[in-house]
């Protein structure tokens, strides 16, 4: 069975290794630490406090094993091979029908942060944007609706 490959910037890249790192080094232990001490406090059974370290621990478990597989399966987003064309990795300029103006980069689906203009590559927009250029028009089905859109620049 293929692993699923995972497009992730460089810069991306290192931000998930040093959260890995982070989370190895110092919250396992901090977390084992909690459990051990609310144990002693009082036992295991009707202790809330056990029992939040406990999920905690659960999660912090879970987000270290996606972490894992993400690194081991990560492929990094090299430089656009097509310039003018829409490709992973690129920023692009956008206007939609209202006339505002939204800055986007086209990243993989683990460092997607639309707050932040990183728009995943399987997103609605973000599929629609990937082989477009400089000038063209295009309409986008959302969850919100339908979105026409201008391609100002892509850099």
């Amino acid at each position: 069975m293929t692993q699923k490959r995972f497009d992730i910037t460089g810069e991306g890249l290192e931000k998930l290794k040093t959260e890995y790192e982070q989370l190895i080094s110092v919250r396992r232990q901090e977390v084992a630490d909690k459990i051990k001490r609310a144990r002693e406090m009082g036992g295991t059974e009707n202790n809330a406090e056990y029992e939040d370290a406990k999920n905690e621990q659960a999660f912090i478990e879970g987000r270290i094993s996606s972490l894992e597989n993400i690194i081991l399966n990560a492929r990094i987003i090299e430089a656009p091979h097509h310039l003018g064309l829409v490709e992973l990795g690129d920023t692009v300029l956008i206007q939609n029908q209202d006339g505002k103006i939204d800055r986007y980069t086209i990243v993989g689906t683990t460092e997607a942060n639309p707050v932040d203009g990183k728009i995943s590559s399987e997103s609605p927009v973000g599929k629609a944007l990937l082989g477009k250029k400089k000038g063209d028009k295009l309409e986008v089905r959302t969850p919100a609706g339908i979105m026409k859109l201008h391609v100002i620049e892509v850099s």
